[in-house]
Formats: structure tokens, C-alpha cells, sequence
């Protein structure tokens, strides 16, 4: 499908740093997101740079339909994707990322998830990997993006902190020797599963899977599919009432297939 170009926000400043795009061009750290109050969290380039390892596979596994990944960094998980068949598209706020991912041979876009994207409604996989339930700093509204991003029973599959953590701080990205863009500090959030599973609760979202793998943590959760209210006024009607004729009845206009990511 096309993937014209739409305005985007400018990428957040860290995420832009010069440090970032060594890190990705060289897949090597060390690398940090930064609180204000020095408190540092490691972020695992050479993981990143490097090809799927077993905990990764045993998310790509889960995938099925057409697959976003968010926050896809230097795109190891699209590549992998596209090379089992999937119609897989990565997007990013790093335009070294997005150029990493190309190299590779993924689709990829720099793009927000919170940026107009191609398919809206129609994947059927979301991925939110490598510490990416942290963008924008705020999970109840991330989730409610991904909702709207799915098809109805399409599956998000998030990886989430390995210890029962609920935060949202401002960071920047640095390279544990102060080279980072202090003043260019963005919004961040890190979850344990209780906490996810705790936001995911609610109409949109039913909770699939949770498993751990390589020392890791993921939950899948799936988007529930809406009941039209011609569906639910149909439903309510007594027994006695007229019959109704099929061209009466509610239609399912939810559908759609996964779109192709090119």
C-alpha cells in the first residue's frame, strides 16, 4: 500500500542525538536514558544491532496478520519479519533508525505512533519491544492509540519490565559520559506486568498471554472486538417482536484485511 508522506512532529531531541546515532551506526553502547536526578537505564544497543535472539523469537512467533512495530529502532525485528513473510512495517522517531531498518532490507517510517500512520484499523500485530510500553510516558494513552491502530482480535505484544515497576519520568539519551542533550528531555514511562496488565484493564483490551523467555517479560493482549449497536438494540428486542429480515440485520463493518506494509 502507499506510504506517502505526512507532516510529522520533529523527532524528540535525544532521540535524534549524535550519541544515538553512533551507538546504532557503530552497535555498540554504552548507552542511557538519563533522569534528572542521574539515575541511569542501560539501553542494550549490541542486543539491538544484533540478529533475534530466543526471547525475541518467542514474541515474533505470537505474530500473525500484517505486523507494526513501534519504536522499531535499527529494525532487527521487521527484517526478521519480512524475511518469514509477514507484511511487516516498522516506524520510528530516529532517522538513524529508520535508515538502519532500510539497510537491513524492513519497510520502515519516521513516524510517532501518536503521528497519522498507513492501515489505522487494520494490523494485525502491534509490537512494543525493548522498553518501547515507555513511549510518551503515558500507558493509558499509548494503549488507547494501539487499540485504534489494530483490527478488532488484533494482538498487541509488549515487553515489559522484569520487576514490578509502575514510573514515569523525563529522560534524555546519553552515553554514561554526559554527552547526551540535557536539555532535550522527553517523556518515558517503565512498567512491570502488573502494572500493564492494571492499565489494559477495560473494554478494549482482553489479556491473551504472559510468559517470559531469555530473562525477559511479555504480555499479549488482545483488542476485543466492538458489538455494533444495531447488534445490541437486535439482542435486546423481546422474543415476541417481528421478525427481522437479513437485510435488516446488523453486518459486521469492522473487517478489513491486514494491510501490506511497503
Amino acid at each position: 500500500m502507499s506510504t506517502a508522506a505526512v507532516p510529522v512532529e520533529p523527532a524528540a531531541p535525544s532521540w535524534s542525538a549524535d550519541v544515538y546515532a553512533e551507538a546504532l551506526r557503530t552497535g555498540r553502547g554504552p548507552l542511557f536514558l538519563r533522569r534528572a536526578d542521574g539515575w541511569l537505564l542501560p539501553l542494550d544497543v549490541e542486543r539491538w544491532c544484533a540478529a533475534p535472539d530466543t526471547a525475541d523469537r518467542s514474541a515474533l512467533r505470537r505474530c500473525a496478520g500484517s505486523v507494526l512495530d513501534i519504536g522499531c529502532g535499527p529494525g532487527r525485528l521487521v527484517a526478521a519479519l519480512a524475511a518469514a513473510g509477514h507484511r511487516a512495517l516498522g516506524i520510528d522517531v530516529s532517522e538513524a533508525a529508520v535508515r538502519h531498518t532500510l539497510r537491513l532490507g524492513g519497510a520502515a517510517l519516521r513516524r510517532s505512533v501518536f503521528d497519522p500512520l498507513p492501515g489505522e484499523g487494520r494490523w494485525g500485530t502491534a509490537l512494543l519491544l525493548d522498553g518501547n510500553i515507555g513511549i510518551g510516558g503515558d500507558p493509558a494513552a499509548l494503549l488507547a492509540r494501539v487499540a485504534r491502530l489494530l483490527a478488532p482480535r488484533g494482538l498487541l505484544l509488549a515487553e515489559t519490565a522484569p520487576v514490578d515497576v509502575d514510573e514515569r519520568v523525563r529522560v534524555h539519551v546519553d552515553d554514561g559520559r554526559g554527552r547526551g542533550e540535557p536539555g532535550g528531555t522527553f517523556p518515558w514511562a517503565r512498567l512491570g506486568t502488573t502494572a500493564l496488565l492494571g492499565y489494559a484493564h477495560g473494554p478494549a483490551w482482553q489479556v491473551a498471554d504472559q510468559w517470559t523467555a531469555g530473562g525477559r517479560c511479555f504480555v499479549a493482549l488482545r483488542r476485543r472486538a466492538v458489538r455494533s449497536t444495531r447488534t445490541e438494540r437486535h439482542r435486546a428486542e423481546p422474543a415476541q417482536s417481528a421478525a427481522v429480515t437479513s437485510s435488516q440485520r446488523a453486518r459486521n463493518t469492522s473487517g478489513g484485511r491486514p494491510v501490506a506494509a511497503s
